[in-house]
């Protein structure tokens, strides 16, 4: 099998995660981002890592990597120029949109309506038209299209989407048109409605296959130079990335539908929190990943993760199935300040980032963060890294100083209430993705992981009431965990929009297994041994007349057994769950979708030597800390070296390479089995 790299890269560092699949021994690195180029990051990563294993690039077999190129692209409005060509009568398809105004009453006045990815002087129409049906109702032209698309090339657009009305159900005009882009702007990537999401709503349909075009040329470039950088350095392995939803698309199909990789970035540290779950034998899991910029959260039950059929970023969201991840701008670099107006001390969104940092990482940062009030406090102790990357104590404890004098008060009460901010904010997160979706917080342990999220979780449980708090082993580089250790996946949609009560279970169960049979060959076309594919399917059923679907997903066995009323059961229930409410009206069936799913590497935790329930083996030294509005006396533990049973009370602070865990007063952690920290109240 040989060995498996996971490569997270991160707004601050790049995460490398290395196995060996027959030993189970692994070799973790972290190296800062170089956001101008981030394969840079990763090329001197795999070097660093390959080195501290012993093993050669060559060696590599798997490649498996999450990034946020994709995302970046549409947050700072760097996609590509997208030229649009629709049906005749549909030009402001773009411009029309939805009529929803987010925000209160304010909004209708005040809301500056985000420009649409494809501009209305490069949308196009043609003539022909499909029915509702998929019938052709009026034939397309070839010498208008060719009239059409010179236009477009005239206008210099970087790539194409083409979405005609009713294309969903045929795409023959489709296709036509895509071939004659082809012959008329060769190496400009074309993008289909009805391959990119062949299902119903017009506006949708085509604002989904626009945001792939739009970030069509900027993953295909990034893609081609890792490849190309990774290739330089000796690795001939499989290059797969992460998609939205936790499952692994080959490189060459990110290529071409690069709005499934849109939240590849957070996805991976979700699989590596199941991973730790599996292990640790915790089933309910909130997550919260803290890295420099972010705080990404997500809910598991029943070690599945809550996966949603749109993917937001910024004000964009598109049709793309992706892990329910709610993101706020808390970080370790998020930035402290006192606004003239208010005189209220506020945190984040803007971030230090990689560049300059914090002021505690002396790169030249000079503005307070959350990471320098956690050194003032000494919850983060001098050196960082395995003591590779010492922190600036006296900078940090000036930049906080000026927030202590904006607000009149002492340098620690200023540290503290920069902490107690970005963990309300993390809290508010959480509630989001728990409370509101109808889920007890208190029923979940709560997970913290990135380079910050062991040094908050304590803090965090507390105000969800969520315990165990767990940091888990290697939490800094669990995304690149979670990238290694998750399955090839693929999926595809269909609408079907009829009353359950028109719709026989054998009609369902056809039609799913023909689109099951699609996704195995798309799988096996990537490399996928067939005995190892594994197929699932999602169903969308709403009360006739809502405008929105819930999502379920169901076994052929279910369908087989329970019929039409087993799914019915089961939507019922979950709108309950949601909304607390159901309805005597009929329900319908709107889409199906098939998903095959590749083996996951099933990949057992090492087990710690039993420890007596004394850590004093693990104890570095004593230590002060600033808790509870006072200075206390604190303890400083290597995680190396700490045993199963292994009990310590707060306050104290285990440091290992990638991150550090804190351990508030009146709480007390053990360590279990697999070396995960669990904290609870004492």
């Amino acid at each position: 099998m040989g060995y498996r790299l996971g490569v997270d890269v991160g707004g601050t560092f790049t995460d490398l995660l290395l196995f060996d699949v027959e030993s189970g021994a692994f070799w973790r690195h972290k190296t800062p981002s170089t956001p101008h180029d981030s394969s840079e990051g990763i090329l001197n990563g795999v070097v660093a890592i390959c080195e501290k294993a012993g093993v050669t690039p060559a060696d590599v077999e798997f490649f498996l990597h999450g990034t946020t190129v994709a995302t970046n692209a549409v947050l700072e409005g760097k996609g590509s120029r997208v030229g649009l060509v629709t049906t005749e009568g549909y030009r402001h398809i773009m411009q029309i949109a939805r009529s929803y105004v987010p925000g209160g009453l304010a909004g209708w006045i005040v809301w500056p309506k985000p420009q649409p990815l494809a501009a209305l002087e490069d949308t196009v129409t043609i003539k022909g038209r499909m029915n509702a049906d998929g019938q052709e109702v009026r034939p397309i032209d070839d010498a208008d299209i060719r009239a059409q698309l010179e236009v477009l090339k005239a206008q210099g657009v970087e790539a194409i989407t083409v979405s005609l009305i009713n294309a969903y159900l045929n795409g023959a005009h489709e296709k036509r048109v895509g071939e004659l882009a082809a012959e008329i702007m060769p190496g400009v990537p074309v993008s289909l409605s009805h391959e990119v999401l062949p299902e119903m709503q017009e506006y949708e349909r085509t604002l989904t296959t626009v945001a792939n075009a739009s970030v069509r040329p900027v993953v295909g470039k990034y893609v081609s130079n890792l490849r190309n950088k990774l290739a330089s350095a000796g690795m001939a392995g499989k290059l797969s990335l992460l998609r939205s939803d936790g499952g692994l698309m080959s490189a060459q199909k990110a290529e071409e539908h690069p709005v499934n990789i849109l939240m590849s970035g957070p996805a991976g540290g979700v699989t590596g929190a199941i991973w730790v779950g599996r292990n640790a034998g915790i089933k309910n899991i909130l997550t919260l990943d803290v890295g420099g910029t972010s705080t990404d959260v997500a809910l598991i039950e029943n070690l599945e993760a809550r996966r949603v059929r749109t993917t937001e970023v910024g004000h964009l969201s598109v049709r793309a199935s992706a892990l329910d991840v709610k993101t706020v701008g808390a970080g370790g670099g998020s930035i402290a300040y006192v606004p003239e107006l208010t005189k209220a001390l506020r945190v984040g969104p803007q971030s230090a980032g990689a560049v300059p940092g914090p002021v505690a990482y002396g790169k030249g940062g000079t503005l307070p963060t959350v990471t320098d009030a956690n050194v003032v406090l000494g919850y983060l102790p001098e050196a960082l890294l395995g003591g590779t990357f010492k922190l600036d104590r006296e900078g940090a404890k000036k930049a906080v100083q000026t927030i202590a004098d904006a607000l009149g008060i002492g340098l620690m009460e200023a540290a503290r209430g920069i902490i107690d901010i970005v963990n309300e904010n993390m809290f508010g997160a959480l509630r989001m993705i728990s409370v509101q979706q109808g889920y007890d917080p208190r029923d979940f342990a709560l997970m913290g992981f990135g380079g910050a999220g062991p040094l908050h979780v304590n803090a965090v449980a507390r105000l969800m009431g969520s315990w165990p708090a767990v940091s888990p082993v290697s939490p800094g580089v669990l995304c690149a965990l979670g990238d290694a250790t998750t399955q090839m996946r693929t999926e595809t949609a269909r609408s079907f929009s009829r009353l359950a009560t028109h719709t026989k279970a054998e009609e369902l169960i056809a039609i799913l297994d023909e689109m099951a049979e699609q996704t195995r060959a798309e799988l096996k076309s990537d490399g996928v041994p067939d005995s190892e594919i594994t197929s699932q399917f999602e169903v969308d059923v709403r009360y006739a007349g809502q405008a929105f679907e819930v999502p379920l997903t169901i076994s052929s066995d279910l369908l087989r057994e329970d019929g039409i009323d087993g799914i019915l059961k089961r939507f019922d229930e979950e709108h309950h769950r949601l909304f607390t409410f159901n309805m005597d009206t009929p329900h319908e069936i709107v889409n199906l979708r098939a998903v095959a799913l590749g083996r996951a590497l099933d990949l057992p935790a090492a087990e710690l030597p039993k420890g007596d329930g004394n850590p004093i083996a693990a104890k570095m030294r004593d230590h002060s800390l600033w808790m509870d509005g006072k200075e206390q006396p604190a303890v400083i533990y290597d995680r190396s070296k700490l045993r199963q049973g292994d009990v310590i009370p707060g306050p104290a602070i285990v440091i290992e390479m990638d991150s550090t865990t804190l351990i508030e007063s009146g709480c007390v952690a053990t360590v279990d089995h697999v070396g995960n920290i669990l904290i609870n109240p004492a």
